[in-house]
């Protein structure tokens, strides 16, 4: 319901119109794109060196809000903890839309051999770990403050206002932390005064550097996050009938929620993955423990599907577990709602991006993807549209490229200026539509 009443009141706002509203010229916007290149380059590779983990980015906030404030933007900082918003208002009155760009690294340890790799450090779950950006988000922060650049040299052409959010934490929250970044933003106030009529944003993934893709309606999975503890009797290893073995019932657990995922989820609906990934139990080879932990992540695209599933786990778990002895505690978090593209927007962006990428390089039909996004919250506040830049290396198949979060992620800078374009060009072109 909540999506249909979006969905009416943006199809009123585009009937309403912007009355200056000018179309800038397609030359105009490549023009200051590749003069401002150098400066896109030299901010990702500086934001590159220096990642920040989610909710930790003082430093990358900094260099945002500084940039918008030279720029001649009303400037937020502090909007869901470390959150920037940039407001630019057009020369004339008109549409508000915005744009968007995450900010935060991973714990991982780079392994690319760029010269600008990531040396940094910072604290995960108590821990001192490395941190990197391995998933471009650093790329996502400079196309971003490079077409903040390039719209705000537009000003006096722009009917309307654009909204720039900078958002922390996209890649869920932070342990103790109860939600992400994209949700506290959006509980800040990061959509209000003004409230965008729609927002948009990108990611760059394994592809052919230059393309871009995306499909209407669900095209990121819903991500949660679910946790099992179990609970049996300690005793030696070489006595199991004097104990509970609860390893025996996390195996069991493993192939039990691998056989509810085939064997009950008609394949050929909506993808659906439920992945068991880690296995903690015990600290001796002879001692058959007390307890053991399990947790994974479940991607759906159909809200009834997934809800069905969650409860056949439980049960199925909870049996497992009272067949050994045992007892089960089995919990659902979710993550990232489902990235769901507004029918109309997505139609209307097709030959927005075209513009941007050229003729034969955008696909508005690409299958779903199993990862997730946290651009799902905004999507559920006001229409929106998330799409992906292709950004393989050179020479290198796109199906054998480091896909993101590995450590040897390395998008190609090369699709830096089509990252600034598109985001311009949706900009403008929102709000130039009569």
């Amino acid at each position: 319901m909540r999506r249909l009443l979006a969905a009416s009141t943006l199809a009123l706002t585009l009937a309403a119109g912007a009355a200056h509203a000018q179309v800038v010229p397609i030359s105009t916007v490549n023009a200051a794109v590749q003069r401002i290149l150098p400066e896109v380059t030299a901010w990702r590779r500086d934001l590159h060196q220096h990642p920040e983990l989610g909710f930790a980015e003082t430093r990358t906030a900094g260099v945002v809000a500084d940039h918008l404030r030279t720029l001649g933007l009303e400037v937020r900082t502090g909007v869901g903890k470390t959150g920037v918003v940039g407001i630019l208002r057009g020369a004339h009155p008109g549409r508000v839309v915005a744009l968007r760009a995450d900010m935060d690294a991973l714990p991982v340890q780079e392994a690319t051999g760029l010269p600008f790799a990531s040396t940094a450090t910072g604290t995960y779950m108590g821990a001192t770990v490395p941190v990197a950006h391995a998933c471009g988000h650093d790329m996502h922060i400079a196309m971003l403050m490079g077409a903040a650049q390039v719209l705000a040299g537009l000003k006096d052409q722009i009917s309307g206002t654009i909204v720039f959010v900078f958002q922390p934490a996209e890649e869920g929250a932070p342990p103790g932390e109860p939600k992400g970044g994209a949700a506290l933003m959006i509980e800040e106030g990061a959509l209000a005064n003004p409230k965008p009529d729609a927002i948009f944003g990108l990611h760059v993934v394994p592809g052919r550097p230059g393309t871009v893709f995306y499909r209407p309606e669900g095209f990121m999975a819903a991500s949660d996050r679910v946790d099992i503890s179990l609970k049996g009797k300690q005793t030696h290893g070489a006595w199991p009938w004097r104990g509970i073995d609860v390893v025996a019932v996390a195996a069991q657990v493993v192939d039990t929620v691998n056989t509810l995922t085939a064997r009950t989820v008609d394949p050929t609906t909506t993808p659906t993955v439920f992945t068991i990934a880690t296995v903690n139990a015990g600290v001796r080879y002879n001692i058959i423990p007390d307890s053991a932990t399990l947790s994974g992540t479940l991607r759906t695209f159909d809200v009834a599907q997934r809800d069905a599933l969650v409860a056949r786990a439980n049960s199925a778990i909870g049996h497992v577990a009272e067949a050994y002895g045992a007892t089960a505690e089995f919990s659902v978090k979710q993550n990232a709602a489902l990235v769901f593209n507004d029918v109309g927007l997505s139609a209307w962006l097709a030959p927005v991006l075209t513009e941007a990428a050229g003729q034969g390089n955008v696909n508005p039909a690409t299958p779903p993807t199993t990862v997730a996004e946290d651009f799902s919250y905004f999507q559920q506040v006001i229409p929106g549209v998330f799409y992906h830049l292709g950004a393989s290396p050179d020479g290198v198949d796109p199906s054998q490229s480091a896909p993101n979060h590995s450590p040897e992620f390395s998008p190609n800078e090369k699709v830096l200026p089509l990252g600034v374009k598109t985001h311009v060009l949706t900009a403008l072109r929102f709000l130039e539509r009569p």
